[in-house]
């Protein structure tokens, strides 16, 4: 069982926010298709024949990508590799990208899971964000993707923006809620260094995010998706029963997969790659046979801390006899005394030796998941 990840690196405009690799251009749009198609071809054997349960095309933005190449992609995919007939096949999307027409060429093609990037119903906010779309916009994509047979739907939200009050941020979560949206994905708004929120907050041209109101935010998340029976099954996501992302749950349980495109990320159980960050050096090098991307070979210590840093992060939890199976006694039993700390403050809770983060625990992820490393 493996995924696919694919980057679209274009976009409309860039948001304040966004750290992830992307041009605001079509530039080199003709250079990218042919990387990506003939790196879809060198990387045929990197998964050793394991069998595709999920593609996830992100970004960037996907649906500023060609539908006639997002067809070609996905046949060139089934063409090299082991392809399941029912994987999740998923589209992150803007709101302004979206329409009945494309929606249905969506389907037509085989995409039967939208993630569309909401992020606020609220148009100050929008603004701030630098996004590109309306709140009248937002609300009207999801409409049409319901109404086009996307039952399998999730929208992101971000909280802990400067102009987001508790009011407007449960107005937004309400809203969501009254469209019947089986997934939300709902992150604290950062300022990553060198990010334009970043130049701006520093120009004080924007107002920085208060990290008491991003704590006040994140409760109210909890309590509301709580209420609308909503599993909180990772820190940042939340479903209805059945409705977890498979391939971000593929992630999550340390699952092999392959990342295409420029910057995009594998993993194959031993080593880790990434591509470089540059649509042409990425089809060049691609072109002419060199080397587009690097490797870190995995050791056991960094296995161990990545186990409790993605396992952590989920509803299933650090179960301590796989720690056991996985790592041997030594470690799991210094992964049991490390915890103690954390059992005692309330931060984790224990049952049937599943170790998970408490409602608390969960705004503190990181930092745990660290205390608990090995640092041998």
């Amino acid at each position: 069982m493996a995924g696919i990840y694919i980057h679209i690196p274009f976009c409309k405009r860039k948001c304040h926010y966004c750290n992830f690799y992307s041009i605001a251009s079509l530039k080199n749009y003709k250079e990218f298709m042919e990387g990506i198609i003939e790196e879809i071809f060198l990387r045929k054997n990197y998964l050793e024949g394991k069998e595709i349960n999920t593609i996830y095309f992100g970004g960037g933005t996907p649906s500023y990508l060609e539908i006639s190449d997002l067809k070609k992609i996905l046949e060139e995919i089934q063409k090299y590799y082991l392809f399941n007939p029912n994987a999740e096949i998923t589209l992150e999307a803007n709101p302004d990208d979206l329409n009945p027409n494309i929606l249905s060429e969506y389907k037509k093609a085989g995409i039967n899971r939208l993630s569309i990037g909401v992020q606020s119903f609220h148009e100050d906010d929008l603004q701030y964000l630098n996004r590109i779309h309306s709140a009248i916009r937002a609300e009207a994509s999801i409409h049409e993707a319901l109404d086009a047979g996307f039952d399998n739907l999730s929208i992101d939200l971000i909280y802990g923006i400067p102009s987001l009050s508790s009011e407007k941020w449960e107005k937004n979560l309400e809203q969501a809620f009254s469209n019947g949206i089986p997934h939300i994905s709902a992150y604290s708004l950062t300022v990553e260094p060198k990010t334009a929120l970043d130049v701006l907050i520093h120009k004080k041209r924007l107002a920085a995010p208060v990290e008491e109101r991003g704590i006040e935010n994140f409760h109210i998340l909890l309590r509301k998706m709580k209420e609308h029976g909503y599993e909180h099954y990772e820190i940042s996501n939340f479903c209805k029963p059945g409705h977890y992302s498979r391939h971000n749950c593929q992630y999550w349980n340390g699952e092999h997969y392959l990342g295409l495109g420029p910057s995009a990320h594998s993993y194959n159980g031993h080593s880790r790659q990434w591509n470089v960050r540059s649509i042409l050096e990425y089809a060049g090098q691609i072109h002419h046979g060199g080397r587009f991307f690097e490797i870190e070979e995995l050791s056991p210590e960094q296995h161990y801390n990545e186990f409790i840093m993605v396992h952590l992060r989920t509803i299933w939890g650090c179960d301590l006899n796989k720690l056991r199976e996985k790592f041997g006694n030594e470690l799991a039993e210094s992964f049991s005394v490390l915890a103690k700390k954390h059992l005692s403050n309330g931060k984790l809770a224990e049952n049937g030796g599943i170790y998970t983060l408490t409602d608390e625990g969960k705004l503190f992820a990181d930092g745990i998941a660290s205390d608990l490393f090995s640092d041998t």
